[in-house]
């Protein structure tokens, strides 16, 4: 493509609304066009590159086993009613309404709809294993679109579901996606890993996210220096040593005027703070919840949704509410409470608590669980944070930002159940079918790159994703020996399978060097009068300090060589 005939223009300064580097790269190389908050028209630059690694990630799916089709963006609200997803998914799904008033959702994920379209075609167990992806156009509300293409509210999605007999199926399928995830990320140049994570509003019993990780990601990611562990925030486990076993005491008020946190009250009476008991007051779907924690630990909600069964509606008490239910705030105590209680399990790790006696100024000491309270549900909900013990390997947790670019889910028969997606086995009896979801967010990959991948002047792309492969620039194009020997490499150049940005535009060189670096292609070749006159062009490496001198008729295998390098890395 000739850049005097090439549609969209670079720019100099930086947009006021660029939140990352990646955004702000993209907007200046022309590659994005923002049509209202998180949604994006794609320019020729940036849908190129989308064509790649869309190319990437279906050679690799075929290549595991699956088979693309492509579904319908607008789905029946009855589809999501079945599965309980309607209400549950909440704000972000995208509905309206069509001429005869009949309710349709833009789809922000696709497992009802396979689940149908498998249920009319899968009877057997002969008809099983299958694996089946899409790459389409899916629509979440963000409440809060950022970064470019990192959180948007329209995007294009890699989907894919497996469907199988059995869990070790699953397991199989599973493994298999995780294993073509592994080769799409190395291949577009990334380097990512792998984390447990939670699997939110898709739902199943496991998850894992493949995660970039960057400064400017938007997910704290937790991990320990003694060993691989890794998990997203909302997930992440952490040690809760047993504290020393005592015999448990009667339970006796202490007074503590003035003091309303974990922090005076372990001061006051003199112990850690693991030896104390926190109260936190939420409302889950109008409900007044009390949430018991020990002192040294904070409430990870995340852990708390999935243990209240994933409320529509889950926040903190206000000040009001706590009173009203007869509750002080800075005193708070599940001894004597006739009230839903969820308590983090470490309330079993140790004995003789100190926690709250429901009256301003005081506190109970000697608090023992079961024996003087009780909790409806005694779950993990507790926040792992750096600085923490590793549950695997007792090794200090440290934390991190990622960016997600890709998950995995082992989904069960959630789906395959409420739809009534069922196959008959060798003795003619009816199981549900067991699925996986794996999705890879096609846009995002892109931002992911080039986040990762930039300096101080522009954008470093991944030579198997960039636009093209090479960035030709003429300099002294008035010059007739110069413009012919750029067209001539030009032709060369494409005619040997090479993919060309040709700057064949008037203008100084050093506009020209600025948007050659600003764009980023893997390599850039430079065509001058006095190259031409010697008979030699110079060659770079996009991410290289300095450009090698070559001659004219040895361009060719020059950029190969250079091409093939960073193919390598």
């Amino acid at each position: 493509m000739r850049l005097s005939q090439s549609f969209g223009k670079t720019l100099r300064d930086t947009p006021a609304e660029a939140e990352m580097d990646s955004h702000r790269l993209m907007l200046r190389a022309g590659m994005i066009h923002q049509t209202v908050a998180g949604v994006y028209s794609y320019m020729p630059l940036a849908w190129r590159s989308i064509r790649k690694i869309e190319g990437i990630i279906r050679e690799e799916m075929d290549a595991a086993g699956g088979q693309e089709l492509h579904m319908s963006k607008l789905q029946p609200r009855e589809l999501w009613e079945q599965s309980g997803r309607y209400e549950s998914y909440g704000p972000d799904m995208m509905r309206l309404t069509d001429r005869r008033g009949r309710w349709l959702a833009l789809a922000p994920t696709c497992e009802e709809l396979l689940t149908t379209i498998v249920r009319a075609n899968v009877h057997s167990y002969r008809d099983l294993p299958v694996t089946l992806y899409q790459i389409q156009t899916k629509f979440r509300d963000e409440p809060r679109p950022r970064g470019g293409l990192i959180r948007v509210r329209e995007f294009d999605m890699k989907d894919a579901y497996s469907f199988d007999a059995d869990q070790d199926g699953l397991d199989r399928s599973y493994e298999a996606m995780v294993r073509a995830y592994r080769n799409i990320f190395a291949r577009c140049g990334l380097n990512t890993i792998i984390v447990d994570a939670d699997s939110g509003a898709i739902g199943g019993k496991d998850s894992q996210e493949f995660i970039l990780l960057a400064d400017a990601g938007e997910d704290t990611i937790i991990l320990c220096g003694g060993c691989e562990y890794a998990a997203n925030a909302e997930k992440a486990e952490l040690a809760k040593p047993q504290q020393p076993s005592e015999r448990a005491g009667q339970v006796e008020e202490v007074h503590t005027p003035g003091v309303r946190t974990i922090e005076e009250l372990a001061a006051f009476v003199g112990v850690a703070e693991s030896k104390t008991l926190k109260a936190v007051l939420y409302v889950a779907d109008g409900e007044l919840i009390f949430v018991v924690i020990r002192g040294d630990l904070e409430v990870n909600e995340i852990k708390l949704s999935n243990a209240l069964g994933q409320p529509g509606e889950l926040r903190l008490a206000s000040a009001a509410e706590v009173r009203d239910a007869g509750i002080v705030a800075g005193s708070a105590s599940p001894v004597g409470l006739e009230r839903r209680t969820v308590a983090d399990d470490s309330v079993t790790l140790g004995s003789n608590f100190f926690a709250g006696a429901n009256r301003d100024g005081h506190h109970l000491r000697n608090v023992n669980y079961p024996r003087d309270f009780s909790a409806q549900i005694v779950a993990d909900i507790a926040l792992a944070q750096a600085g923490g013990e590793c549950a695997r390997c007792g090794g200090e947790l440290y934390e991190g930002r990622g960016i997600e670019v890709g998950h995995v889910f082992k989904l069960g028969t959630r789906y395959s159940e409420a739809l009534n997606a069922q196959y008959l086995d060798q003795e003619g009896r009816r199981h549900p079918i067991i699925m996986g979801c794996y999705g890879i967010g096609v846009e995002r990959l892109l931002a992911a790159a080039i986040e990762q991948n930039h300096d101080e002047r522009g954008i470093v792309f991944p030579a198997p994703i960039a636009p093209y492969d090479v960035h030709l620039v003429a300099l002294n194009t008035n010059v007739e020996e110069v413009s012919a020997a750029g067209d001539r490499l030009y032709d060369e150049l494409r005619g040997a399978g090479r993919s060309v940005l040709y700057d064949d535009r008037g203008g100084s060189a050093g506009v020209k060097f600025n948007d050659a670096d600003l764009i980023g292609l893997p390599v850039r070749v430079v065509v001058s009068r006095r190259n031409v006159n010697q008979g030699v062009v110079e060659v770079k490496g996009r991410g290289a300090a300095d450009a090698v001198t070559v001659a004219l008729d040895g361009a060719l295998e020059a950029v190969d060589e250079l091409l093939g390098a960073q193919a390598r890395q």
